[in-house]
């Protein structure tokens, strides 16, 4: 296809990924960036030799440009619902990074929108790119492993090492807003992930506590128990407080084997009860070589400009990122309540 999809992109930290994922698809351009942080934005432009003309302070005089089809917003989550908004109202599609909003009220704002404007929204769960998930997601919808009886998946990271947002010269720390609990903020990918593949949870119970992150308004390390329709049962573990590398670990057990992995290594691992019939325990694991990608912005901008150039369905819509909200929600009420909360999904 000739036709390049227009991008132009808000937010100049996490967005930088989605820079380099818009320059190395052969299907989309970089149209504009926008920043407040009259330092960061210009770095960032000369960093990627954007012409000055391009770049922004301010999302509405950006969103005022003729040569943009579609904008990427990467702004902190507190902004996400305002902008997503906005740029739907000017004629634009959107990919809005993850959480998809703090509150559900926000959620269902940007879904108003979208149906208002005949525009569609796209969610940055990005988990559900990494190559180590796409395989695990691919062997669990074939069969392989059987009926999945439980599943548990994990974000741990460490919060402490990520300095805040500096805007014109004052720090903004926008990951210590009271809203943005660590199982809605980065949590959300490892219940994204457990809704992936496992499916929809009905329930969730959720214990937290707070010894590391002793300073925030929130949480810092919550472990999350789920029920699933099937009568499988869940673990999700999130912490933004550990002392040990990033990773998303997870894991899945079918009636027939297990699938072992994250979005760092260069492998999952596989185990098959059916290798019995063939003379080999089924404790043998069976190692499958990935290229290791643990955030494929390229692969989400990929999609996205499909859905966009060519009309194909999109997998992770504005829908989607809302039931990731409400189960990151309900679970952070039920570490206040003590309680086993009920999570619906009709919004």
């Amino acid at each position: 296809m000739d036709k390049k999809l227009r991008i132009a992109v808000i937010g100049a930290g996490i967005g930088k990924s989605h820079i380099r994922g818009i320059l190395f698809n052969f299907n989309t351009e970089l149209a504009a960036i926008c920043d407040p942080d009259v330092e960061r934005i210009n770095t960032v432009a000369d960093m990627y030799a954007v012409d000055k003309s391009r770049v922004y302070t301010d999302y509405k005089e950006m969103l005022k440009r003729d040569d943009i089809d579609a904008v990427i917003v990467a702004s902190p989550d507190p902004f996400h619902a305002e902008q997503t908004v906005a740029c739907l109202e000017s004629g634009r599609d959107v990919l809005c990074e993850k959480p998809f909003a703090l509150t559900l009220e926000d959620c269902k704002k940007m879904l108003d929108a979208e149906k208002r404007t005949g525009r569609h929204i796209m969610v940055g769960q990005v988990c559900r790119y990494a190559p180590g998930f796409v395989k695990a997601k691919e062997l669990v919808d074939s069969g392989v492993i059987g009926e999945i009886f439980y599943a548990e998946t994990e974000y741990a990271h460490d919060y402490s090492k990520i300095p805040g947002k500096t805007v014109n010269g004052k720090v903004f720390k926008w990951r210590e807003d009271p809203l943005r609990h660590g199982v809605l903020g980065g949590g959300c990918h490892a219940l994204d992930l457990i809704r992936w593949i496992a499916g929809n949870p009905t329930e969730v119970t959720a214990y937290a506590n707070k010894k590391m992150l002793t300073t925030w308004p929130t949480d810092d390390t919550t472990v999350c128990i789920m029920k699933f329709p099937n009568g499988a049962i869940g673990r999700t573990f999130v912490s933004i407080a550990v002392k040990r590398d990033y990773t998303m670990r997870s894991c899945f057990y079918g009636s027939k084997g297990t699938v072992i992995c994250d979005n760092t290594s260069s492998h999952i691992t596989l185990y098959r009860t059916d290798l019995e019939d063939k003379g080999q325990p089924f404790t043998t694991p069976i190692i499958i070589n990935i290229e290791p990608e643990s955030h494929n912005t390229k692969a989400e901008i990929e999609e996205f400009a499909r859905l966009i150039l060519e009309n194909k369905p999109l997998r992770m819509t504005a829908y989607e990122g809302t039931c990731t909200v409400a189960l990151a929600l309900a679970a952070v009420e039920s570490t206040k309540t003590g309680k086993a909360v009920q999570i619906g999904y009709d919004f």
